[in-house]
């Protein structure tokens, strides 16, 4: 049984026996907790909300080793990160993290504006559980159980957030992505997704709250 835990905003962390992995532990989140004992660390993309670039150099030093897209690893590595626990990912690669078993998905953040550069974002599809980071990727045919859906963000709309978990059509949905919101405004997005989304209620993880998979 894998057990799949939040640690604030975007940051996840999934641990089954011995393995364990984490996905975008960024400043919003609670690091310390996050990466105690983890052997290997996600990160969709470059942005501090998913990847705080001093707290995952220095765990590369610890033996922790990290996938993500190129810019991560050019930040991590000007952080002083060790260059043998980096690993560039790009969408369509697949690959065993931590023990588990990874997919990488997409390849562009979605559009915040016109005047706001694009950058690399790679989802990643670990064992049924979709992480999307900023982006509405594409299983492409997948099954995917739980969507870690993004609530809030300067990209997103809500509307599009509720097709995509239609789109996607998965078991569960977990909320993630939330620190920019108020707590009435994350009880109105959780109560549209459930309502309109098609995967039953929302899962709703303070950090450190988790759920069985």
């Amino acid at each position: 049984m894998t057990r799949l835990t939040r640690w604030g905003h975007s940051c996840v962390r999934l641990d089954r026996d011995s393995a364990t992995l984490v996905i975008d532990p960024g400043s919003f989140s609670a690091l310390d907790d996050a990466l105690a004992g983890t052997t290997a660390v996600l990160v969709t993309h470059e942005h501090v909300d998913h990847v705080d670039v001093e707290r995952v150099s220095a765990a590369t030093k610890e033996g922790v080793d990290v996938w993500a897209p190129q810019a991560v690893v050019d930040a991590l590595s000007g952080g002083g990160a060790s260059a043998d626990r980096l690993h560039v990912v790009r969408g369509g690669d697949a690959f065993s993290a931590g023990g588990f078993d990874v997919q990488a998905l997409g390849e562009w953040h979605a559009l915040i504006h016109a005047d706001v550069p694009r950058v690399a974002n790679v989802g990643y599809l670990v064992e049924g559980v979709l992480h999307p980071g900023d982006a509405y990727v594409d299983p492409e045919g997948a099954q995917v159980d739980v969507l870690l859906t993004p609530l809030g963000a300067p990209w997103l709309k809500l509307g599009d957030v509720i097709d995509y978990a239609r789109l996607i059509g998965p078991q569960r949905v977990v909320a993630v992505h939330d620190a920019l919101l108020s707590d009435a405004g994350r009880f109105l997005a959780v109560s549209l997704l459930g309502r309109l989304g098609g995967a039953g209620e929302p899962v709703v993880l303070d950090p450190g709250d988790g759920i069985d998979l």
